[in-house]
Formats: structure tokens, C-alpha cells, sequence
């Protein structure tokens, strides 16, 4: 299975590609570096909805300079792992225990055959919302995580008080194949810098558009109705307050001061309730801190060496 190699964004040395199958038959994307000498274990990128491999290149180049090995892959549904409907410009799972079976699937055959221990998880607003699912379910891959914005709640730009009734009416009477009310097949990381809401990064921002301009394939429109309603179905267990304590997976949270996509304060009032846990907010950060200006990617990289023993800082 290949990946995009642009001037701009090359694939980091050594690397492993592929794909492996669920127990559900879907066919996923996955790569795997491995870690220069004096291996210190092994970190796995989780990326948000509609990301892509490519995307993570150069954290993976940090990752190793770290002494990491890195593994990652693209969640069914979007970059190069198999489309879950005949446009694959939609957004589509009716649970994200779908995303739950693609995670285990790729520790068990990817990252626990291949890849060296100790294992530690970055995940970013939705990858981030399944590794937090799969500790409070009682799964201990991981030694510790570092949760980006994660899903928690939507933001203020997004959750309108009619948009969680549209799409569970919508996807009960069967629509939910179809586009979210107002959405379609334009890709949001495609669209111009200004007035986006997602980095404040232009050469970033840049780099991911000339990713999809080499390979459009790889882009993902909007989500679907059952896609909408399966990820509010997750937010609503979120919401029980008793939910975070039932965790004992050591996990630090990362929000970002100016995201409007998932909610701060929901994430730093979750992150308090955690037992093994704690929280940074990177202020004047957007929602994707990992592809964000170097003074707020620094803040994030200072708390990761912090937080994961085999960084500098240990």
C-alpha cells in the first residue's frame, strides 16, 4: 500500500506500509517506522476524522528523533482504508465501536508482533475520543496517553440546538447515508486558509492542501447522518460524571484556548475527574495543535517530554 510522497511533505526513511484486515473484513491502511538505536518503545498516532497518514509525517520524523519507533494508520472510512460507502467522499460508521474494532485489530496484528515495548498513544480529537472509549472499557496497551482535543463535546460552532435531534431523526427514518444538513463533498482541508478554523499555521495548512491536490483520493467530505448520530451517542456517555473516574489508564489532555470545533471547557472538566490524569490548554492554539504555528507545537512537545518516559526530558 503506498503513501504520498510530495517536496514538500517526503515519506520519513525505513519505513513499513500495508494494510490489514478487521474481524469485520475491512481492509485498513497502516505504516510502521522503526526506532533508530537505543530503541525507547514505540509511539501510535491516532488522527481525527478525515485525516490521513501523510498528514503525520513530520511528527513522525519528531517521534523518531525522540527515539521512538512510530506506527500509525488510517481509520476505515478515510486516507487509503476502505471506503464504507459507494461515494467515498462520505463520512460513514453506525457506531464507533466500528473505530474500536479498527484500533484493536491494528494493536493485535500490527504493533504488538512488530513493534518494540513500551507502547504510549497520541490520539487527536476523534482518535482521541476512541483511545479514551477503549481505557474506560479496560484495554492497557498503552503506558500513557496524550489526548489532543479530544471529542469530549462539540464546540460552539458546531453544535446548534437542533443539530443532535436533525441527525437522529434523520438517520432513524433511513437517511442515514446522506450528507449532515448543510454538508457535502468538499473537503474541509482543502479549502483556503483564511477563514479556517482548524490551524493558524498558512504554511501547514498549505501542506496538507497539496497532499490532497497530489492525491484527491485521499480527501473526505462531510459526515453522514449515522456518522453524526453515532458520535453524539458516544458524547452522551461522555456526559456521565462518574464516566472519567472509572479510568485508570495514566492520560494527560491537550485542549487548545481558541478551538471552536470540540469544547475546552468540556475537556478540562472531564480531564479534573480523571484518576491517573491531568491537563494543559495551550493558549491561542486552534483545534489542530499538531499542525499548528511552532510556538504553540513547542507547548505541546515541552508537556509530551514531560509526560512520556524515553523523551529528553527523562
Amino acid at each position: 500500500m503506498k503513501l504520498i510522497s510530495i517536496p514538500a511533505n517526503p515519506v520519513p526513511e525505513d519505513v513499513v506500509t500495508g494494510t490489514l484486515k478487521t474481524p469485520d473484513r475491512i481492509d485498513l491502511r497502516f505504516a510502521r517506522w522503526a526506532p533508530p538505536p537505543g530503541r525507547k518503545g514505540t509511539v501510535c498516532i491516532f488522527q481525527g476524522r478525515a485525516e490521513f497518514i501523510e498528514k503525520y509525517f513530520e511528527m513522525a520524523r519528531e517521534l523518531r528523533a525522540r527515539g521512538f519507533a512510530v506506527a500509525t494508520m488510517d481509520w476505515r472510512g478515510q486516507g487509503m482504508s476502505q471506503r464504507m460507502l459507494r461515494d467515498p467522499k462520505k463520512g460513514y460508521v453506525e457506531s464507533f465501536r466500528e473505530y474500536e474494532t479498527d484500533l484493536e485489530a491494528f494493536m493485535r496484528e500490527i504493533v504488538l508482533p512488530d513493534c518494540p515495548p513500551p507502547y504510549f498513544a497520541i490520539g487527536h480529537s476523534m482518535g482521541a475520543s476512541i483511545l479514551t472509549r477503549i481505557a474506560h472499557r479496560g484495554y492497557r496497551w498503552f503506558d500513557r496517553m496524550v489526548l489532543c482535543a479530544p471529542l469530549i463535546k462539540l464546540g460552539p460552532q458546531l453544535l446548534t440546538p437542533y443539530a443532535k435531534p436533525a441527525v437522529n431523526f434523520l438517520n432513524a427514518i433511513g437517511m442515514g447515508r446522506s450528507y449532515v444538513p448543510g454538508g457535502g463533498p468538499a473537503v474541509v482541508a482543502s479549502q483556503p486558509f483564511i477563514g479556517n478554523v482548524l490551524t493558524s499555521d498558512p504554511v501547514r495548512h498549505a501542506r496538507t492542501a497539496a497532499i490532497l491536490e497530489a492525491d484527491p483520493s485521499l480527501g473526505l467530505g462531510s459526515p453522514t447522518n449515522a456518522w453524526a448520530s453515532a458520535a453524539f451517542s458516544m458524547m452522551r456517555e461522555f456526559e456521565d460524571v462518574n464516566y472519567p473516574g472509572k479510568i485508570r489508564q495514566p492520560i494527560m489532555m491537550i485542549a487548545a484556548g481558541r478551538d471552536v470545533t470540540v469544547s475546552t471547557a468540556a475537556i478540562e472538566e472531564f480531564a479534573g475527574r480523571l484518576r491517573a490524569g491531568s491537563h494543559l490548554i495551550i493558549a491561542g492554539s486552534r483545534h489542530e495543535m499538531m499542525m499548528e504555528t511552532d510556538r504553540y507545537r513547542a507547548q505541546f512537545w515541552a508537556a509530551f517530554d514531560a509526560f512520556v518516559p524515553g523523551s529528553p526530558a527523562f
